[in-house]
């Protein structure tokens, strides 16, 4: 069985290896165009970008991913494999895929692994050589997102470009509302009518209240059953 993979793959490297470089343009298109050129263009860009996500700010992987991406993309333009539409695929198919982080789903990922896919398909001479480079680059590029994760424990520093990470809490100063639970219980004389809103003297200290679902008048007795926040909800003593 492993002889007949062994020989499987060594044709299609075999295969690789006949598929000539487009011969116009220079040797700058000769070289970008190159089978093996293509793979190696590929997998810098993917795991470039990859890499990318862990480093604050914009790092050396990202800068190699974005040079790969330029000479894969020129390089097949001037050989004449990839036109307009092509280019438009690839680079929506990042854009799409970057905006997963932003978008969480899985939706706006998948289209943008699609778009991404299919211009790097249409960009080649051959559609079959290009879709093994295609799949040597995204195993090569899941490797290392793994190793990342969960060999070396890194965290996506690009993430929190986008994610909030202060915590709004008393501990950092934040207050939403002002808990007043420490006056439930407590008995107090209404200063102006409830209906249902209005002010309650409570120990001297003059507090906005709520009715408990009922009108009560002016220079009643009320007590407080409950507190929301800030919001201070009385009954009417009988």
């Amino acid at each position: 069985m492993r002889t007949i993979q062994f020989i499987k793959w060594s044709g299609i490297l075999a295969a690789g290896t006949m598929l000539p470089a487009n011969d116009g343009g220079g040797p700058f298109v000769q070289f970008a165009t190159n089978p093996f050129v293509v793979i190696v263009l590929l997998s810098v860009m993917l795991t470039g970008f990859v890499l990318e996500l862990f480093t604050p700010g914009f790092g050396f992987p990202g800068a190699a991913g974005t040079l790969a991406l330029i000479l894969f993309i020129t390089g097949h333009v001037m050989s004449g494999d990839a036109d307009i539409m092509t280019v438009l695929l690839i680079l929506f198919g990042i854009l799409f895929i970057l905006a997963e982080v932003i978008l969480p789903g899985g939706i706006v990922g998948l289209i943008g692994f699609i778009l991404f896919s299919a211009g790097v398909l249409f960009a080649g001479a051959s559609m079959h050589w290009m879709a093994i480079s295609l799949l040597i680059a995204f195993s090569i590029s899941t490797a290392a997102l793994i190793l990342m994760v969960k060999v070396l424990g890194k965290e996506m520093k690009f993430f929190k470009k986008f994610i909030l990470n202060d915590s709004t809490n008393t501990e950092h100063g934040y207050v939403s509302n002002e808990n007043r639970s420490d006056l439930i219980g407590k008995k107090g004389i209404t200063k102006t009518p409830l209906r249902p809103s209005g002010t309650v003297d409570i120990d001297g200290e003059r507090i906005d209240a709520v009715a408990e679902g009922v009108f009560i008048l002016t220079g009643k007795e009320v007590a407080v059953v409950k507190t929301e926040g800030a919001r201070i909800v009385v009954r009417e003593l009988e």
